[in-house]
């Protein structure tokens, strides 16, 4: 397996993951997920961040709906399947879109519930 050092630029990270099997393409997916979930910990419990109060501001672009981050995955993993015609890019778009889904899920309903008691999957701003 070549390392992903010796490519740079978008063109070269396609380029790199049409070479990767499904196997590699979910095991990247999940070290994603990982990283993901521990940046959305360091800003939970180490910066003491909560996105119902520090994101409210947003209310008015969204009509007051949150926008949870997995629901970008979620778009980004079915426009990568459904529009994008290239392997390489379909499979950024699966470990991106995945990582961001799983990464929500894992936080609200693992993380949040075991740590804080609920899930805080609030789906407008109160």
């Amino acid at each position: 397996m070549k390392t992903i050092a010796r490519y740079s630029g978008l063109a070269s990270l396609r380029s790199w993951f049409i070479h990767r099997t499904m196997l590699e393409v979910i095991l990247i997916a999940l070290l994603a997920t990982i990283s993901f979930e521990l940046v959305t910990c360091v800003l939970r419990f180490g910066m003491h961040l909560e996105s119902q109060h520090d994101t409210s501001f947003l209310s008015h672009y969204t009509f007051g709906l949150r926008i949870h981050h997995g629901y970008i995955g979620a778009l980004i993993v079915i426009v990568a399947w459904v529009a994008l015609k290239c392997r390489g890019m379909k499979n950024i778009g699966f470990v991106f879109g995945s990582a961001l889904l799983f990464s929500d899920l894992v936080h609200h309903f693992g993380v949040l519930w075991y740590f804080a008691g609920s899930p805080e999957f609030h789906l407008t701003y109160g």
